[in-house]
Protein backbone atom coordinates (compact mmCIF):
# COMPACT_ATOMS: atom_id res chain seq x y z
CA UNK A 1 0.00 0.00 0.00
CA UNK A 2 2.78 2.45 0.94
CA UNK A 3 4.77 1.57 -2.17
CA UNK A 4 1.70 2.06 -4.34
CA UNK A 5 1.05 5.50 -2.86
CA UNK A 6 4.69 6.53 -3.29
CA UNK A 7 4.60 5.43 -6.93
CA UNK A 8 1.34 7.32 -7.47
CA UNK A 9 2.71 10.45 -5.80
CA UNK A 10 6.03 10.63 -7.63
CA UNK A 11 5.32 8.62 -10.79
CA UNK A 12 3.33 9.31 -13.93
CA UNK A 13 2.63 7.83 -17.34
CA UNK A 14 5.40 9.72 -19.13
CA UNK A 15 8.63 8.17 -20.38
CA UNK A 16 11.43 7.62 -17.88
CA UNK A 17 14.27 7.74 -20.39
CA UNK A 18 17.17 10.16 -20.37
CA UNK A 19 16.20 13.71 -21.24
CA UNK A 20 12.64 13.38 -19.89
CA UNK A 21 13.34 14.90 -16.47
CA UNK A 22 12.70 11.61 -14.65
CA UNK A 23 16.27 10.76 -13.71
CA UNK A 24 17.14 14.38 -12.93
CA UNK A 25 14.15 14.41 -10.58
CA UNK A 26 15.25 11.16 -8.93
CA UNK A 27 18.78 12.53 -8.53
CA UNK A 28 17.39 15.75 -7.04
CA UNK A 29 15.52 13.79 -4.36
CA UNK A 30 18.45 11.44 -3.74
CA UNK A 31 21.05 14.20 -3.39
CA UNK A 32 18.64 16.36 -1.42
CA UNK A 33 17.99 13.53 1.04
CA UNK A 34 21.72 12.90 1.47
CA UNK A 35 22.48 16.60 2.00
CA UNK A 36 19.65 17.01 4.51
CA UNK A 37 20.80 13.96 6.47
CA UNK A 38 24.43 15.09 6.37
CA UNK A 39 23.56 18.52 7.77
CA UNK A 40 21.60 16.84 10.55
CA UNK A 41 24.75 14.86 11.38
CA UNK A 42 26.70 18.13 11.69
CA UNK A 43 24.02 19.61 13.95
CA UNK A 44 23.57 16.54 16.17
CA UNK A 45 26.87 14.62 15.95
CA UNK A 46 26.65 13.08 19.41
CA UNK A 47 23.33 11.41 18.66
CA UNK A 48 23.65 10.66 14.95
CA UNK A 49 27.30 9.82 14.22
CA UNK A 50 29.32 6.73 15.11
CA UNK A 51 32.04 7.54 17.70
CA UNK A 52 34.55 5.14 16.12
CA UNK A 53 34.24 6.89 12.74
CA UNK A 54 34.45 10.53 13.89
CA UNK A 55 38.27 10.75 14.25
CA UNK A 56 38.76 9.45 10.71
CA UNK A 57 36.55 11.92 8.84
CA UNK A 58 38.43 14.48 6.67
CA UNK A 59 36.07 17.27 7.68
CA UNK A 60 37.05 19.74 4.97
CA UNK A 61 36.36 17.12 2.30
CA UNK A 62 33.10 16.16 4.02
CA UNK A 63 31.95 19.80 4.08
CA UNK A 64 32.83 20.18 0.40
CA UNK A 65 30.86 17.04 -0.38
CA UNK A 66 27.83 18.35 1.51
CA UNK A 67 27.96 21.61 -0.43
CA UNK A 68 28.18 19.69 -3.71
CA UNK A 69 25.18 17.58 -2.70
CA UNK A 70 23.09 20.68 -1.98
CA UNK A 71 24.08 22.37 -5.24
CA UNK A 72 23.56 19.15 -7.19
CA UNK A 73 20.08 18.60 -5.71
CA UNK A 74 19.07 22.15 -6.58
CA UNK A 75 20.48 21.95 -10.11
CA UNK A 76 18.83 18.61 -10.91
CA UNK A 77 15.60 19.82 -9.32
CA UNK A 78 15.50 22.88 -11.57
CA UNK A 79 16.35 20.78 -14.63
CA UNK A 80 13.61 18.25 -13.83
CA UNK A 81 11.04 21.01 -13.29
CA UNK A 82 11.82 22.33 -16.77
CA UNK A 83 11.78 18.97 -18.55
CA UNK A 84 8.94 17.13 -16.84
CA UNK A 85 5.27 17.98 -16.65
CA UNK A 86 4.76 16.52 -13.17
CA UNK A 87 6.85 18.54 -10.71
CA UNK A 88 6.62 16.48 -7.51
CA UNK A 89 10.08 14.91 -7.80
CA UNK A 90 11.69 18.23 -8.71
CA UNK A 91 9.99 20.17 -5.93
CA UNK A 92 10.80 17.49 -3.34
CA UNK A 93 14.48 17.59 -4.26
CA UNK A 94 14.50 21.40 -4.18
CA UNK A 95 12.73 21.44 -0.81
CA UNK A 96 15.26 19.04 0.72
CA UNK A 97 18.17 21.07 -0.66
CA UNK A 98 16.69 24.36 0.57
CA UNK A 99 16.04 22.87 4.01
CA UNK A 100 19.62 21.60 4.23
CA UNK A 101 20.92 25.05 3.27
CA UNK A 102 18.58 26.78 5.72
CA UNK A 103 19.89 24.58 8.55
CA UNK A 104 23.39 25.86 7.87
CA UNK A 105 24.56 23.59 5.08
CA UNK A 106 28.22 22.71 5.12
CA UNK A 107 29.10 25.65 7.39
CA UNK A 108 27.57 24.17 10.56
CA UNK A 109 30.22 24.18 13.27
CA UNK A 110 30.62 21.43 15.86
CA UNK A 111 31.22 23.24 19.13
CA UNK A 112 30.40 20.52 21.66
CA UNK A 113 32.97 18.06 22.98
CA UNK A 114 31.99 14.69 21.56
CA UNK A 115 32.18 11.56 23.70
CA UNK A 116 31.69 7.85 23.21
CA UNK A 117 28.23 6.44 23.65
CA UNK A 118 25.23 5.00 21.82
CA UNK A 119 24.52 6.57 18.43
CA UNK A 120 22.02 5.99 15.65
CA UNK A 121 24.69 5.80 12.94
CA UNK A 122 23.06 8.08 10.36
CA UNK A 123 26.50 8.98 9.01
CA UNK A 124 27.31 5.33 8.17
CA UNK A 125 23.89 4.86 6.59
CA UNK A 126 24.30 7.93 4.35
CA UNK A 127 27.86 7.08 3.28
CA UNK A 128 26.97 3.48 2.50
CA UNK A 129 23.86 4.53 0.58
CA UNK A 130 25.83 7.09 -1.44
CA UNK A 131 28.72 4.79 -2.34
CA UNK A 132 26.67 1.69 -3.17
CA UNK A 133 23.98 3.54 -5.13
CA UNK A 134 26.47 5.64 -7.12
CA UNK A 135 28.44 2.53 -8.06
CA UNK A 136 25.82 -0.19 -8.54
CA UNK A 137 22.80 1.66 -9.99
CA UNK A 138 24.72 2.80 -13.12
CA UNK A 139 26.04 -0.75 -13.58
CA UNK A 140 22.50 -2.12 -13.52
CA UNK A 141 21.18 0.53 -15.88
CA UNK A 142 24.03 0.25 -18.40
CA UNK A 143 24.43 -3.56 -18.45
CA UNK A 144 21.25 -5.03 -16.99
CA UNK A 145 20.54 -8.73 -16.88
CA UNK A 146 16.80 -8.09 -17.08
CA UNK A 147 16.15 -4.87 -18.98
CA UNK A 148 12.47 -4.86 -18.06
CA UNK A 149 13.34 -4.70 -14.35
CA UNK A 150 13.55 -1.05 -13.33
CA UNK A 151 15.35 0.48 -10.37
CA UNK A 152 11.99 1.00 -8.67
CA UNK A 153 10.73 -2.54 -9.20
CA UNK A 154 8.11 -4.31 -7.12
CA UNK A 155 8.87 -4.30 -3.36
CA UNK A 156 11.69 -1.78 -3.65
CA UNK A 157 10.32 0.17 -0.68
CA UNK A 158 10.42 -2.98 1.49
CA UNK A 159 14.10 -3.45 0.67
CA UNK A 160 14.78 0.23 1.45
CA UNK A 161 13.30 -0.39 4.91
CA UNK A 162 15.56 -3.42 5.33
CA UNK A 163 18.54 -1.36 4.18
CA UNK A 164 17.73 1.25 6.81
CA UNK A 165 17.09 -1.35 9.52
CA UNK A 166 20.53 -2.90 9.08
CA UNK A 167 22.42 0.41 8.88
CA UNK A 168 20.81 2.94 11.18
CA UNK A 169 20.96 1.00 14.48
CA UNK A 170 24.64 0.21 13.86
CA UNK A 171 25.63 0.77 17.49
CA UNK A 172 22.97 -1.59 18.83
CA UNK A 173 23.84 -4.32 16.33
CA UNK A 174 27.55 -3.84 16.99
CA UNK A 175 26.94 -4.20 20.71
CA UNK A 176 24.85 -7.35 20.27
CA UNK A 177 27.42 -8.90 17.96
CA UNK A 178 30.79 -7.73 19.23
CA UNK A 179 30.32 -7.94 23.00
CA UNK A 180 29.79 -11.71 23.16
CA UNK A 181 32.35 -12.40 20.44
CA UNK A 182 35.00 -10.32 22.22
CA UNK A 183 34.39 -12.21 25.44
CA UNK A 184 34.41 -15.54 23.62
CA UNK A 185 37.59 -14.72 21.68
CA UNK A 186 39.47 -14.01 24.93
CA UNK A 187 39.23 -17.68 25.87
CA UNK A 188 40.06 -18.99 22.39
CA UNK A 189 42.82 -16.59 21.33
CA UNK A 190 46.29 -18.05 20.87
CA UNK A 191 48.94 -15.30 21.25
CA UNK A 192 51.49 -17.34 19.30
CA UNK A 193 49.13 -17.62 16.33
CA UNK A 194 48.27 -13.92 16.47
CA UNK A 195 51.94 -12.94 16.52
CA UNK A 196 52.72 -15.32 13.65
CA UNK A 197 49.86 -13.97 11.51
CA UNK A 198 50.83 -10.37 12.30
CA UNK A 199 54.27 -10.93 10.73
CA UNK A 200 52.74 -11.79 7.37
CA UNK A 201 52.11 -9.14 4.66
CA UNK A 202 48.79 -7.37 5.15
CA UNK A 203 47.34 -8.56 1.84
CA UNK A 204 48.14 -12.16 2.71
CA UNK A 205 46.46 -11.68 6.10
CA UNK A 206 43.45 -10.24 4.31
CA UNK A 207 43.21 -13.22 1.93
CA UNK A 208 43.48 -15.63 4.87
CA UNK A 209 40.75 -13.73 6.72
CA UNK A 210 38.44 -13.91 3.68
CA UNK A 211 39.09 -17.65 3.42
CA UNK A 212 38.44 -18.29 7.13
CA UNK A 213 35.29 -16.16 7.02
CA UNK A 214 33.97 -17.88 3.90
CA UNK A 215 34.40 -21.36 5.35
CA UNK A 216 32.56 -20.24 8.49
CA UNK A 217 29.92 -18.54 6.34
CA UNK A 218 29.45 -21.71 4.27
CA UNK A 219 28.51 -23.84 7.26
CA UNK A 220 26.31 -21.27 9.00
CA UNK A 221 24.60 -20.56 5.67
CA UNK A 222 24.05 -24.29 5.16
CA UNK A 223 22.58 -24.54 8.67
CA UNK A 224 20.11 -21.72 7.93
CA UNK A 225 18.89 -23.74 4.96
CA UNK A 226 18.76 -27.18 6.58
CA UNK A 227 17.58 -26.47 10.14
CA UNK A 228 13.82 -25.66 10.03
CA UNK A 229 14.00 -23.25 12.97
CA UNK A 230 16.79 -21.25 11.31
CA UNK A 231 15.14 -21.43 7.89
CA UNK A 232 12.22 -19.39 9.24
CA UNK A 233 14.59 -16.43 9.49
CA UNK A 234 16.56 -17.07 6.32
CA UNK A 235 13.37 -17.43 4.28
CA UNK A 236 12.95 -13.66 4.60
CA UNK A 237 16.11 -13.15 2.54
CA UNK A 238 15.00 -15.68 -0.07
CA UNK A 239 11.54 -14.14 -0.43
CA UNK A 240 12.85 -11.65 -3.01
CA UNK A 241 11.42 -12.45 -6.44
CA UNK A 242 13.64 -9.88 -8.17
CA UNK A 243 17.34 -9.43 -7.46
CA UNK A 244 19.33 -6.21 -7.60
CA UNK A 245 21.85 -4.27 -5.52
CA UNK A 246 19.17 -3.37 -2.95
CA UNK A 247 17.60 -6.82 -2.53
CA UNK A 248 20.71 -8.12 -0.77
CA UNK A 249 19.77 -5.95 2.21
CA UNK A 250 16.61 -7.96 2.84
CA UNK A 251 17.39 -10.12 5.85
CA UNK A 252 16.09 -10.74 9.35
CA UNK A 253 18.05 -8.97 12.12
CA UNK A 254 18.32 -12.25 14.10
CA UNK A 255 20.09 -13.91 11.18
CA UNK A 256 22.39 -10.91 10.79
CA UNK A 257 23.43 -11.15 14.43
CA UNK A 258 24.07 -14.91 14.31
CA UNK A 259 25.94 -14.85 11.00
CA UNK A 260 28.13 -11.89 11.89
CA UNK A 261 28.97 -13.36 15.29
CA UNK A 262 29.92 -16.71 13.75
CA UNK A 263 32.19 -14.97 11.25
CA UNK A 264 33.76 -12.32 13.47
CA UNK A 265 34.57 -14.74 16.31
CA UNK A 266 37.15 -16.82 14.37
CA UNK A 267 38.55 -13.67 12.77
CA UNK A 268 39.16 -12.04 16.16
CA UNK A 269 41.18 -15.04 17.28
CA UNK A 270 43.98 -14.53 14.77
CA UNK A 271 43.60 -11.22 12.89
CA UNK A 272 44.06 -7.54 13.70
CA UNK A 273 41.29 -4.96 13.71
CA UNK A 274 42.53 -3.44 10.44
CA UNK A 275 42.27 -6.80 8.67
CA UNK A 276 38.79 -7.42 10.09
CA UNK A 277 37.69 -3.92 9.04
CA UNK A 278 39.06 -4.55 5.55
CA UNK A 279 37.11 -7.79 5.37
CA UNK A 280 33.86 -6.14 6.53
CA UNK A 281 34.17 -3.55 3.75
CA UNK A 282 34.98 -6.26 1.22
CA UNK A 283 32.08 -8.52 2.20
CA UNK A 284 29.65 -5.58 2.02
CA UNK A 285 30.70 -4.80 -1.56
CA UNK A 286 30.82 -8.48 -2.57
CA UNK A 287 27.37 -9.24 -1.15
CA UNK A 288 25.87 -6.21 -2.88
CA UNK A 289 27.51 -7.07 -6.20
CA UNK A 290 26.48 -10.74 -6.11
CA UNK A 291 22.79 -9.76 -5.92
CA UNK A 292 23.02 -7.23 -8.76
CA UNK A 293 20.84 -7.18 -11.86
CA UNK A 294 24.08 -7.16 -13.84
CA UNK A 295 24.71 -9.37 -16.88
CA UNK A 296 28.45 -9.23 -17.74
CA UNK A 297 30.79 -11.69 -16.10
CA UNK A 298 33.35 -14.02 -17.72
CA UNK A 299 32.99 -17.68 -16.80
CA UNK A 300 36.63 -17.90 -15.67
CA UNK A 301 35.93 -15.29 -12.99
CA UNK A 302 33.03 -17.35 -11.64
CA UNK A 303 35.50 -20.17 -10.95
CA UNK A 304 37.53 -18.03 -8.56
CA UNK A 305 35.05 -15.50 -7.17
CA UNK A 306 31.31 -15.51 -6.51
CA UNK A 307 29.63 -13.49 -9.27
CA UNK A 308 26.03 -12.32 -9.73
CA UNK A 309 25.24 -15.29 -12.00
CA UNK A 310 26.63 -17.74 -9.44
CA UNK A 311 24.67 -16.25 -6.54
CA UNK A 312 21.50 -15.79 -8.59
CA UNK A 313 21.38 -19.57 -8.90
CA UNK A 314 21.41 -19.75 -5.10
CA UNK A 315 18.28 -17.56 -5.05
CA UNK A 316 16.36 -19.48 -7.70
CA UNK A 317 13.15 -21.35 -6.95
CA UNK A 318 13.87 -23.78 -9.81
CA UNK A 319 14.35 -27.35 -8.60
CA UNK A 320 17.80 -27.83 -10.13
CA UNK A 321 19.24 -24.86 -8.23
CA UNK A 322 17.76 -25.42 -4.77
CA UNK A 323 20.27 -25.65 -1.91
CA UNK A 324 23.26 -24.86 -4.11
CA UNK A 325 26.07 -22.26 -4.04
CA UNK A 326 26.35 -21.48 -0.32
CA UNK A 327 29.78 -19.83 -0.54
CA UNK A 328 29.91 -16.04 -0.36
CA UNK A 329 33.38 -15.42 -1.82
CA UNK A 330 35.03 -18.56 -3.25
CA UNK A 331 32.95 -20.95 -5.45
CA UNK A 332 35.51 -23.75 -5.07
CA UNK A 333 34.33 -24.19 -1.48
CA UNK A 334 31.01 -25.40 -2.91
CA UNK A 335 32.92 -27.76 -5.19
CA UNK A 336 34.70 -29.25 -2.18
CA UNK A 337 31.42 -29.93 -0.38
CA UNK A 338 29.37 -30.94 -3.43
CA UNK A 339 27.00 -27.97 -3.59
CA UNK A 340 28.39 -26.23 -6.69
CA UNK A 341 26.00 -25.46 -9.55
CA UNK A 342 26.65 -23.11 -12.48
CA UNK A 343 25.07 -23.91 -15.88
CA UNK A 344 25.54 -21.69 -18.92
CA UNK A 345 22.14 -20.00 -18.60
CA UNK A 346 20.78 -17.71 -15.89
CA UNK A 347 17.85 -18.76 -13.67
CA UNK A 348 14.40 -17.58 -14.68
CA UNK A 349 12.58 -17.79 -11.34
CA UNK A 350 13.49 -16.40 -7.93
CA UNK A 351 11.97 -16.54 -4.48
CA UNK A 352 10.65 -19.29 -2.23
CA UNK A 353 9.79 -22.76 -3.51
CA UNK A 354 6.13 -23.41 -2.70
CA UNK A 355 6.20 -21.33 0.46
CA UNK A 356 4.64 -18.04 1.45
CA UNK A 357 5.65 -15.54 4.11
CA UNK A 358 3.70 -12.54 5.31
CA UNK A 359 4.14 -9.26 3.41
CA UNK A 360 5.57 -6.21 5.12
CA UNK A 361 8.60 -5.54 7.28
CA UNK A 362 6.87 -5.78 10.68
CA UNK A 363 5.18 -9.10 9.97
CA UNK A 364 8.34 -10.57 8.46
CA UNK A 365 10.27 -9.51 11.56
CA UNK A 366 7.81 -11.06 14.03
CA UNK A 367 6.64 -14.15 12.14
CA UNK A 368 9.84 -16.27 12.36
CA UNK A 369 9.64 -16.17 16.17
CA UNK A 370 6.22 -17.83 16.04
CA UNK A 371 5.41 -21.37 15.02
CA UNK A 372 4.67 -21.43 11.30
CA UNK A 373 3.77 -24.29 9.01
CA UNK A 374 5.41 -24.46 5.60
CA UNK A 375 2.90 -24.76 2.77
Amino acid sequence: MIEQRINELFGDAESTGLGTGWWSGVLAVFLGFLSFGAVLCLRFPQLLTVPQFRPHYPMQAIRTLIQCLIVGAAAFGILSSILRRKKVLALTGLLLAMTAAALGGSTVRINEALRDGPAIGLDWFLLDLLLTAVFFVPLERLWPLRKEQGTFRNQWTLDVVYFMSTHLPIQILSFLILLPTIQFAKYLSVPGVQNLVARLPWLLQFFMAVLVADVAEYFIHLAFHKVPLLWRFHAVHHSSTALDWLSGSRGHFFEDIIVRACIITPLMIAFSQSVILGYLIFVTLQATWSHCNFAPGPRWLAKCLVTPKYHHWHHTSQKEGLDKNFAVHFPWIDRVFGTYYLPDEWPELYGLDGEQISPGFIRQTIEPFTKRKRS
